[in-house]
């Protein structure tokens, strides 16, 4: 009987394993490696960060305290729901309201296209999220690295975002359930698009330029955990513009994209899964202090920033009970990558 059993199971994992998708959709392939996302040279991190308070107040960006690491779908496809093992990509642990920032990195000369959602609500528009890439009033996209080096939140008024934090689903407290009255989707999905062969060339190499754009500023070594199914909510104001694209729609290649599902677990889904005991509570507002961490922020004041929508206006940020402002001590501020190019497109138009 047993063996019996043995057979059953070890055919049922052979078979979720098949099934599963190695990372993503399209034509252009992703690839992780030391818990960042690759497709070609062009790179995406997740990165750990304070959760800045719901008072009122915009703040500048915190620092990244570590990558959230990365596990392939179809390593743990027997430990996973159905959905995802169908819809592959990668899964990665957050604790319950933990903050994240999105850090985009590689080449300057050539940036790309992305369309990003939360629970499959567009993070710039508040409309379904849709992998493809049309020309619109309202642009719902960003262009990345250059000039787009990170992004923190849902666009949700006039240069400034509202911070994801992790929340389980099911409460009805993240976009997607807000939006869309229920919660049944879940983490994050990324769609990015090639520019055109020919649009961009690779500048000559010489000693002074530095080979990629990076944004994982001040990461103390750390590493987080985070399951039940976790979706994101909404959390404090923060500084920080969408860029209109300075290339012009006609710059992206609709036939070169790359689509992967980034879902989201708790710390104990995450151990029930992978067998690793979930890492420490993240850094608090008194570690932050204790340390003087620095804060960040952009010389960006010739840049214009995209219209809100309405839908992610109203979205209610989670609060928790007793809140303090935070004092911001020591800034740091950075060019915006590639402003030289950006400024040129701004003068010959879209």
């Amino acid at each position: 009987m047993k063996k019996i059993f043995w057979i059953v199971s070890s055919l049922t994992l052979l078979a979720m394993t098949a099934f599963a998708k190695p990372l993503g959709n399209g034509p252009l392939k992703w690839e992780v490696n030391n818990d960042t996302l690759f497709i070609d040279d062009f790179t995406i991190s997740f990165q750990r960060t304070l959760r800045i308070p719901v008072d009122g107040k915009q703040y500048p960006l915190p620092p990244g305290l570590g990558k959230l690491p990365l596990y392939r779908v179809e390593d743990y496809a027997s430990k996973l729901p159905k959905e995802w093992v169908e819809q592959g990509g990668v899964f990665m642990p957050m604790y319950q309201r933990e903050a994240m920032w999105i850090s985009f990195g590689g080449e300057e000369w050539r940036p790309r296209a992305l369309k990003i959602g939360i629970g499959k609500i567009n993070v710039l528009t508040g409309d379904p999220w849709t992998p493809d890439l049309k020309q619109q009033k309202d642009q719902d996209y960003l262009v990345a690295p250059t000039p787009q080096p990170w992004i923190d939140g849902i666009k949700a008024g006039k240069d400034f975002i509202r911070q994801f934090i992790a929340m389980p689903l099911g409460k009805k407290m993240t976009v997607e359930g807000q939006i869309t009255g229920k919660e049944t989707e879940g983490g994050l999905q990324i769609t990015l698009y090639d520019p055109k062969k020919g649009i961009f060339k690779k500048p000559v190499p010489s000693r002074d330029i530095k080979k990629g754009v990076g944004f994982e500023m001040m990461t103390p070594s750390a590493t987080t955990a985070g399951g039940t199914q976790m979706g994101l909510g909404a959390g404090g104001k923060m500084r920080q513009k969408i860029y209109p694209d300075p290339y012009g729609f006609n710059t992206w290649d609709l036939k070169k994209f790359g689509t992967l599902y980034v879902h989201i677990v708790n710390s104990t889904q995450f151990e029930k899964i992978t067998g690793q005991k979930p890492p420490d509570t993240p850094i608090t507002k008194k570690d932050y202090a204790l340390y003087n961490y620095p804060w960040f922020d952009l010389y960006d004041e010739k840049y214009s920033d995209i219209n809100a929508s309405e839908k992610l206006k109203k979205i209610k940020p989670v609060k928790e009970k007793k809140e303090e402002s935070i004092k911001v001590k020591k800034t740091i501020k950075f060019k915006v990558p590639g402003e030289k190019k950006q400024d040129q497109g701004q003068a010959t138009g879209n």
